[in-house]
């Protein structure tokens, strides 16, 4: 591991001034003086970075704000625990006579389950690409000159650099779905007398794929150095995970080197898109009858981090 001591950084480094390093990172050297604390350091070093980025800030009022046009919006008319009717925003949402999938014809677990998936799908989705995008420059400050000079100006391994990262990554947005995903089923539940547990499982689901695609943006970053190169990267992956769903309807028009090619990728590649049905259907209380996509997804998000790890083991910072 390449270390560089005290006399190598510059004097700006060292005073934490505007032209050297933020606060934050100076904080770090002082945790670091205590004997067992470089893993926590780092992890509240990433902390503070998201703090200071108002990303955690940015996010938080976004889900609060779901939060409370979610308690606003849905109005369940539960009478001896049935369901009468449902209101949003005050209007019914059935006609002037009940039909096969109005309100009343519904049973009141079945409304629940149904508004707390579509909840689930859409978090899904919009959250791990909201937290993607927010989350892209952060290992490339990690590496910026002058910053990784302070880092390993102490007797910190790389490895625990990258661990420390990884999970104050992880840990901010598993704090923020569980609160949008918690917050979301606490409301219906109250509101329903439904206590739908298994839709809290969709919270490991999204967490797992969010680290999974943030794999992929350290990766591409560490190889790179392009935080714009990430994205392009992450988002791409997800939007071909979308034609790789579409296989059996593709693969007989591809011939034999393309059906080949197809179903590599299908298999190599994170099946983000098939997962949604995974947190779908976990929201709504049924089994899940493939656990595969998910699998998959995690190995290949394993293996990026394991590359990542070597790369950033190499680089000379």
């Amino acid at each position: 591991m390449a270390s560089l001591c005290d006399s190598d950084i510059s004097p700006a480094a060292r005073t934490g001034s505007p032209t050297g390093f933020p606060d934050r990172f100076v904080h770090f050297t002082r945790l670091n003086a205590v004997p067992m604390r470089p893993l926590y350091g780092l992890f509240v070093l990433t902390f503070r970075e998201l703090w200071a980025k108002r990303i955690v800030l940015g996010l938080f009022v976004i889900s609060s704000l779901l939060l409370i046009g979610i308690a606003l919006a849905l109005n369940l008319d539960v009478v001896e625990g049935s369901l009468q009717g449902l209101r949003v925003f005050g209007e019914e949402s059935s006609g002037s006579g009940p039909s096969p999938q109005s309100p009343q014809s519904m049973s009141l677990t079945g409304i629940v389950v149904a508004v707390e998936s579509v909840v689930a799908g859409a978090a899904y989705w919009i959250g791990i690409l909201l937290a993607l995008f927010a989350s892209a420059g952060l290992f490339a400050d990690l590496q910026a000159a002058g910053r990784a000079e302070l880092l390993f100006s102490k007797p910190v391994h790389r490895v625990t650099v990258l661990t420390g990262h990884i999970l104050g990554v992880w840990t901010a947005v598993a704090a923020l779905v569980g609160y949008l995903m918690g917050g979301t089923w606490l409301i219906m539940s109250i509101k329903s007398g439904v206590w739908n547990a298994r839709f809290l499982l969709s919270i490991v689901i999204i967490v797992g794929m969010f680290a999974v695609m943030y794999a992929v943006m350290m990766l591409v970053n560490v190889w790179s150095e392009s935080t714009a190169l990430t994205l392009i990267v992450a988002y791409g992956l997800i939007f071909l995970s979308l034609v790789l769903t579409a296989g059996n309807e593709l693969t007989p028009h591809l011939g034999s080197v393309g059906t080949a090619v197809f179903w590599g990728l299908y298999h190599i590649l994170p099946n983000f898109t098939e997962v949604t049905g995974i947190v779908t259907t976990l929201a709504k209380d049924q089994p899940v009858y493939s656990w595969y996509p998910l699998i998959s997804s995690l190995l290949f998000g394993g293996t990026a981090y394991g590359l990542t790890g070597y790369l950033f083991m190499q680089q000379d910072l």
